[in-house]
C-alpha cells in the first residue's frame, strides 16, 4: 500500500504472522485506502486483527496513515497515526 513501513508498529510475537484479508477505497474521490489483516498464531489460529487506513487529503496534499491493532476480544492494543506534510 505504501513505502512507509507501518508494520514496524505492530506488536507480534516471533512466530505470529499477518494475513491480508482485503482492501477497499473510501471517500467520494477514493482518497482513503483501507487494508484489513488477521494476526495468526504459530498454529494458524486467528488471534487478532489490524486495520490500516491510508488517507490522502484532497486539499493540502497531506497524507495520514492510521494503524489499529486489536486482540481476539476486539480490545485495542495499538492505535497509532503518522501524518506526512
Amino acid at each position: 500500500m505504501s513505502e512507509f513501513d507501518w508494520k514496524r508498529w505492530i506488536l507480534l510475537k516471533p512466530k505470529e504472522k499477518l494475513r491480508h484479508e482485503g482492501s477497499k477505497r473510501n471517500g467520494f474521490m477514493g482518497e482513503e485506502d483501507i487494508e484489513s489483516y488477521s494476526i495468526l498464531s504459530e498454529s494458524g489460529n486467528v488471534i487478532g486483527s489490524v486495520t490500516v487506513r491510508d488517507h490522502k487529503a484532497v486539499k493540502g496534499f497531506r497524507r495520514t496513515i492510521n494503524v489499529i491493532q486489536r486482540d481476539e476480544l476486539k480490545r485495542v492494543l495499538l492505535d497509532k497515526t503518522h501524518t506526512f506534510s
